[in-house]
């Protein structure tokens, strides 16, 4: 795997490629930025010039003094204090991703940390000894960030190859001494958006892998129930303006592109909206996904700590803002999970007209036995608890209120929430398409054999007939619910690029 090197920002899928297993390290202008700014933070505490989080406590407590003798002490103790998360830990693949994007923003130089801290997170990152985060209780990032820092300073714990250790136990193999944090080093450590932001990277690594699972699944639901492939033309879409429903189209005119289900004489005027619709839906998620990419890529250059150090160390420079807030992040992760919630909508009301033999004219809930055999019946149940669901978790997080530290905090974004809602409605998604994929697999069982399929959709076919065979209610339906879970997580079959005009 081709390592990943901090130097200008990173990109989303760089952080995506480190979340993955991808080594992560610094350049030399990066170490140079950190050395820099560590010499600013060291002017301003042999300056005592009055700096949030360095010689002040933080939030409600941000005006009393903190003297030099108690710095160190400050920063051990805002780790201490803010590792308060409950529930259970985030997956090792979101956590590498919010490590990523943490050396990404502490590496812009602006932050004051000692570049060996920062080695020290790149170690773990090394050795796949990533520290247990719990999944809630933080509004934005405290609670995420400080778990993170607790194994730099022998606390906490970390997954390891063999199972969970201490922190402790995780430095030992690393051979490392804990760390002494100095000055700021506890507030940047916890401080900025990395948390919302990694977890941004790998919400867009999957929702961009499952739209493209989202075009051949409904194109196979397509090729079983549609007539009217033209809906998908070039020539029809391009009176309405939008790169994702011209790219959507393409593409489904490539995946049915050869069918003889398709070459049936066209028995409607217009078929449902919800295979008519394809690529307006499809793209209209897609082009979201083009205004979240631009947000998540700000975010990972933009420096989220506060305050910034800038200047020099002959005339050190403070900057208080709160740049920390992801604002933008938040209402782009609520914006996400209503994209992505509605292509799982769709795809449940593909399934169910794939099982409704009113609507489909194939064996009722796609069982050669109706009646002792009840087929999909249940699994079209599950895929609209799912779609529900969603409609639950895409309550915008972005508008939740709240006011915390005393008053001082009074204005949350909820961006680590609203990435983690995003996540789970992603997640739901996958559920949904495998369980369309699986009824229009067996609906393909009960076309005419003279009719073949699209060459695209057959060679999925063929792929998800190795892993699971038709189905006779001689199994538990969950098997290959999670079966074809499990082939979704892999990345769809490339599509010929060759340009094709359905019905032209």
């Amino acid at each position: 795997m081709n390592g990943v090197v901090v130097d200008a920002p990173l990109s989303w899928q760089a952080v995506a490629a480190v979340a993955g297993g991808a080594p992560l390290t610094l350049s030399a202008g990066a170490r140079a930025r950190l050395a820099h700014g560590r010499a600013i933070v060291e002017a301003i505490v042999a300056g005592r010039v009055r700096c949030y989080g360095v010689n002040t406590g933080v939030g409600a407590l941000c005006d009393v003094l903190v003297d030099e003798a108690q710095q160190r002490a400050l920063s051990r103790n805002i780790v201490m204090s803010h590792a308060c998360g409950v529930g259970p830990p985030l997956p090792v693949f979101e956590t590498r991703a919010i490590i990523a994007c943490a050396v990404n923003n502490l590496a812009h130089g602006y932050s004051g940390i000692r570049p060996v801290v920062v080695e020290r997170l790149l170690a773990l990152l090394a050795a796949d000894l990533i520290p247990v985060v719990p999944r809630g209780g933080s509004l934005g990032y405290l609670s995420h960030m400080a778990h993170v820092a607790l194994v730099l300073l022998g606390a906490g714990h970390g997954h390891g190859p063999h199972g969970m250790l201490t922190g402790r136990a995780a430095l030992d193999r690393l051979g490392l001494e804990p760390l002494v944090l100095e000055a700021k080093e506890g507030l940047s450590l916890v401080n900025g958006t990395p948390c919302a932001t990694g977890l941004a990277c790998v919400a867009l690594e999957r929702a961009h892998r499952l739209l493209d699972w989202a075009d051949v699944v409904g194109a196979m639901s397509f090729e079983n129930l549609g007539h009217q492939p033209q809906s998908f033309a070039a020539e029809a879409l391009r009176f309405r303006v939008s790169d994702g429903i011209a790219a959507t189209g393409a593409r489904l005119c490539r995946l049915i592109s050869g069918s003889g289900i398709l070459a049936r004489t066209a028995a409607r005027t217009q078929d449902a909206m919800s295979l008519r619709a394809l690529p307006q839906v499809h793209g209209a998620a897609r082009d979201v996904l083009a205004t979240i990419v631009a947000v998540v890529e700000r975010e990972l250059a933009s420096v989220t700590d506060n305050p910034i150090v800038d200047g020099s160390p002959a005339a050190p420079v403070v900057h208080p803002e709160a740049h920390a807030i992801g604002t933008a992040l938040a209402i782009a992760m609520d914006m996400l999970a209503i994209g992505v919630a509605k292509v799982a909508a769709t795809s449940e009301r593909r399934t169910d007209r794939l099982v409704n033999p009113l609507l489909s004219g194939l064996p009722p809930f796609l069982s050669a036995r109706a009646g002792v055999s009840s087929g999909f019946m249940v699994a079209q149940c599950t895929a609209l608890a799912l779609a529900a669901e969603n409609r639950h978790l895409c309550a915008p997080a972005s508008l939740d209120g709240g006011v915390s530290s005393g008053l001082q905090e009074d204005e949350i974004p909820h961006a680590t929430p609203a990435a983690l809602k995003a996540l789970q409605v992603i997640a739901n998604l996958e559920t949904v398409l495998a369980i369309e994929l699986l009824a229009a697999a067996q609906a393909y069982e009960f076309q005419d054999p003279g009719l073949a399929r699209a060459p695209a959709t057959d060679a999925v076919y063929r792929r998800l007939r190795d892993r699971v065979l038709p189905y006779a209610d001689d199994r538990p339906l969950a098997t290959d619910i999670a079966a074809a879970v499990d082939f979704v997580r892999q990345a769809p079959p490339a599509i010929a690029d060759a340009t094709a005009r359905v019905g032209s």
